[in-house]
């Protein structure tokens, strides 16, 4: 056991970190500002060189300088610093250990039950020292569970000159969780080769496919009279709403799709008779069906408008992110060293798209193949989200085994 990663984790996630969509600064939030200035002194004290924090976009980066002779690939390791819109004040972690696979009661107060009949993936952890929350907050494994396992592999390998290894890059940068964090990434500054994101789940996940992504923005503009003289007058702007989301495919939607399967997602729906907004994503693996499926909503509000005589439906469509295998699929030198990484290991890699999106979906169209790493949590952005201390030891692991085997090192 590395007697830094877990003490390292805890203090992370007691730090809050939140971004803020509504926010227009960079980062989203001081609280993340404050947190970059803790890691840049702790990168320093660990002794990486080039600590630096760049203003400009909020990453914290530094180097772990080579110390063979033969020429390697430099890698980067990426995680990113803010948790999810979800109560991120006073996390107050609670340790499970020897997990006997039965209900956890996190909050006696108000019933709060982290049970396996509503996440059977609990079953996969017993015998291991799990962290929950204490069912008030979110944890913030994702991803300082990521940060805490970068972290303790750079100490791990300052400390021991005996393994190999060539310029390794790290970052640590804001905003993900709000989409935007990536956006003003320095590609040519962070000078890798290649990257990975220390973001996933579960031990064993290997994620260089992701959703091809994008927003749309429906308006609709009613006409209200008084509902006493509405007849061949008035146009409720509600119930056009309702047709537009009617007149979209009712088994594409995340509730009903899995796997490469992609889907429109209504978030919200706000209005009136005179007006109303409703706001999507879209999600596509297939570029081309991501393509077809903007395009079908686009041919909905043109319908809706020749019914009703006159533009009372607009779409306003904005490209997120596209799918990295795109790019990864060119050379996939980078995922046969981290899978091979992982057999060396005895952990068997779990190779699937993601159904969403990580830094890594924009860092990769940018110059830098960047796949996603397995980070050891689960439940995600919320109450019942957990990490078990065995899993972020496999992924530190990883790293280490990563950083070696690209130095040439044999088993």
């Amino acid at each position: 056991m590395y007697k830094n990663l877990v003490p390292r984790f805890v203090r992370y996630v007691q730090t809050e970190t939140r971004s803020d969509e509504s926010s227009t600064t960079i980062p989203s939030t001081q609280s993340q500002v404050a947190f970059a200035k803790t890691l840049m002194a702790e990168l320093t004290e660990l002794g990486l060189s080039d600590v630096a924090y760049n203003t400009d976009n909020g990453y914290v980066t530094a180097t772990l300088p080579s110390n063979t002779t033969q020429e390697v690939p430099t890698i980067g390791f990426i995680a990113h610093m803010d948790t999810a819109d979800f109560n991120a004040e006073h996390v107050n972690p609670q340790f499970h250990e020897n997990y006997n696979g039965q209900a956890i009661l996190l909050n006696k107060e108000q019933n709060v039950v982290l049970s396996p009949e509503d996440f059977p993936n609990l079953k996969n952890y017993l015998g291991q020292t799990l962290i929950t929350t204490d069912g008030t907050t979110l944890l913030g494994a994702d991803d300082k569970a990521g940060i805490a396992e970068i972290m303790t592999a750079m100490e791990i390998l300052l400390a021991d000159s005996t393994i190999k290894h060539g310029t390794v890059r790290v970052a640590f940068g804001p905003d993900e969780e709000i989409g935007i964090g990536a956006d003003r990434f320095d590609v040519a500054g962070f000078n890798a080769d290649f990257a990975y994101t220390m973001d996933g789940g579960p031990v064993g996940e290997l994620e260089y496919e992701s959703f091809n992504a994008a927003a749309a923005i429906v308006n609709i503009q009613g006409k209200n009279v008084h509902p006493g003289t509405a007849k061949n007058t008035m146009v409720n702007a509600l119930k056009i709403a309702l047709a537009f989301d009617a007149a979209l495919p009712q088994d594409e939607v995340p509730e009903k799709t899995a796997g490469r399967e992609g889907f429109y997602h209504l978030l919200g729906l706000s209005g009136e008779v005179e007006e109303a907004r409703m706001e999507y994503i879209i999600r596509d693996h297939d570029r081309t069906k991501f393509e077809d499926r903007k395009a079908f909503m686009l041919g909905i509000a043109e319908k809706l408008n020749a019914d009703y005589g006159t533009e009372r439906v607009t779409v306003d469509l904005n490209d997120s992110y596209y799918n990295m295998g795109e790019i990864i699929e060119k050379d996939m030198t980078v995922i046969d060293l981290a899978e091979q990484a992982m057999k060396n290991l005895s952990i068997e890699p779990i190779i699937e798209p993601i159904r969403g999106g990580t830094d890594g979906s924009k860092i990769s169209f940018m110059g830098l193949p960047t796949p996603n790493i397995f980070a050891g949590g689960e439940n995600f952005h919320g109450r019942y989200e957990f990490v078990a201390v065995e899993s972020m030891q496999k992924a530190t692991d990883v790293i280490v085994e990563i950083i070696r085997l690209n130095a040439g090192e044999k088993d």
